[in-house]
Parts: C-alpha cells; sequence; structure tokens
C-alpha cells in the first residue's frame, strides 16, 4: 500500500469534455486526513485468495452470467447472445462469465493472475475489502490518491494525454467499438503494474479497469456537502465507479481525466470493472 498525507486539494473538474450529468465540477477544497491505499488494483490472485479462504461466491456467478464486451467473444457465443445492454450493444450478456471466466464458459485466467479481477460488483468489492482488514475508498480518497499529488492536472500524470509520444494508460486506441489498434500494448486488462505510476506510486489509476468506491452516486450532493472527510450522500441507487477503462476512447468515453465520474449499480459486473483498497492510519 502507499502513503497518502491527506490535507486540503481541489476535488473536481470544470471540463469543457466533461458531462454535466455527472456531476465533475465545481472544482472545491476538500480536506482528509491521511490514509494508506493499495498500490495496484486487486488482482486475480488476491481475490483467489479471499475465495478459498472464504468460499464466496460473487453476485455473478451466483446471477449465472455477466456482461462481456463483444470483440471479446467467438463466432458461436455471439450467435447465442440474445441480450444486449441498449444504448451501449458493445456489452453482451453471456452466460458463465465470472471473474474465474472472464469471456464466459471455456476462457479462464490461467495467464492472467497479475491482472486485476474483474466481472466483480460493489457487493463483492466491499466483501473482499471487509476480508482483508481494509475498505473501499471514498470518492474524494480515490481522487487525492490519484492526482499523485498534482493540483487540478487533467490526467493523473499532467496535462498531455500522450507526452512525448508515450502511452501512460490502458485506454482504446482506433475506432470504437469495432476496431481497436491497441497501440498501448493492450486490448483488454493489461498486468496491475504496467505503465509509469503517478506520484504516490498508483499504478494503473487511469484507464485499464473501473474502480469501484464507496460513495452513493449524486449530480450535486457535493455542491452544498461536506469538505472534511466527504464520503458522498447517505442513500442512492447507484455507486460511483472512477478511472475509466481499457474501453475507453474520446470519441465517447474520456473519462480517464482524473476529475471524471460515473456510476454503475452495486450489484452490476462487466468485463472493465475491478477495485482498490484503503486502510485507515
Amino acid at each position: 500500500m502507499r502513503h497518502i498525507p491527506g490535507g486540503e486539494f481541489l476535488m473536481g473538474a470544470d471540463d469543457p469534455d466533461g458531462w454535466p450529468a455527472d456531476g465533475e465540477g465545481p472544482v472545491r477544497a476538500v480536506t482528509l486526513q491521511p490514509f494508506h491505499i493499495d498500490a495496484c488494483c486487486v488482482t486475480n490472485e488476491q481475490f483467489n485468495a479471499f475465495v478459498n479462504a472464504t468460499g464466496y461466491k460473487t453476485e455473478a456467478e451466483r446471477f449465472g452470467w455477466s456482461f462481456v464486451f463483444h470483440l471479446f467473444l467467438t463466432p458461436k457465443q455471439l450467435a447465442r447472445v440474445t441480450q444486449r445492454v441498449v444504448g451501449s450493444e458493445w456489452w453482451c450478456q453471456i452466460d458463465g462469465a465470472s471473474w474465474r471466466h472472464p469471456e464466459g464458459a471455456g476462457s479462464n485466467i490461467k495467464k492472467r493472475w497479475d491482472h486485476p479481477v474483474v466481472h466483480v460488483s460493489w457487493h463483492d468489492a466491499n466483501a473482499y475489502a471487509a476480508w482483508a482488514g481494509k475498505r473501499l475508498p471514498t470518492e474524494a480518497e480515490w481522487e487525492c490518491a490519484a492526482r499523485g499529488g498534482l493540483v487540478q492536472k487533467r490526467y493523473a500524470w499532467g496535462d498531455e494525454l500522450t507526452p512525448g509520444g508515450r502511452y501512460m494508460c490502458n485506454i482504446w486506441q482506433g475506432t470504437f467499438p469495432t476496431h481497436n489498434t491497441a497501440e498501448d500494448g493492450h486490448v483488454g486488462t493489461a498486468p496491475s503494474k504496467s505503465f509509469k505510476p503517478n506520484g504516490y506510486g498508483l499504478f494503473n489509476i487511469a484507464g485499464n479497469v473501473w474502480e469501484w468506491c464507496h460513495d452513493w452516486f449524486s449530480r450535486d450532493f457535493h455542491i452544498t456537502g461536506p469538505r472534511l472527510d466527504p464520503v458522498g450522500p447517505p442513500t442512492g441507487d447507484r455507486k460511483v465507479i472512477r478511472g475509466g477503462s481499457y474501453l475507453c476512447h474520446a470519441s465517447y468515453c474520456n473519462r480517464y481525466r482524473v476529475g471524471a465520474r460515473t456510476v454503475n449499480t452495486a450489484d452490476s459486473s462487466t468485463g472493465n470493472t475491478g477495485f482498490r483498497c484503503v486502510r485507515d492510519m
């Protein structure tokens, strides 16, 4: 884990490329107590240890399916798809997809032990964190850590997406959602310590997989909400996820910006969502 010194930082973004419905702004001063955060997202190997110790079944395993990106499916799987996400038809409901079988029956994680675990819901992530003696980060803690000590930069490393032509994170290159040129070296998830870490030593804090936060989502609660160790609204119907994923592309979802945010329901799981944990000092 990495030590985050806490104190005051500027949270949020007033980015012209943001979406008003996301509630990224306004930029506001937030103060946090010091804390520790995982340097990497929880890996398949770590999640496997949790499952072996507890017998835990993820929600995707109990439901019997999860959402898989269409380009990762075989022609036979695609022919059997009956449910897609309306408006995001690249997400296909696949029977048998789970953290152990990321692309459904027949797939495995034998060569992905050091990749972030995916197909985990907020409830699954919370259960792992409790077992590990940790917790999920608040949205404010996540953003403070993701900024790496930089002040109001667009990305976790600065204001340029590819400084000197160098890729700094695992996101989509090419034409979404039909052709990924994989110029950054990855089509799906990347190993947990890919790319240069940010100023606080966090790997893959942008791109690779979305990361669950503790908070319920609100578009505007934070405008008048607490500024000292905020934890989000007391209730809600969706949880905040942060950081973007390997599917993010400027043409439709540039939420790999450090101030960006989006949501999902707490029981949802996909092939591009994972998590990292924090621990109080």
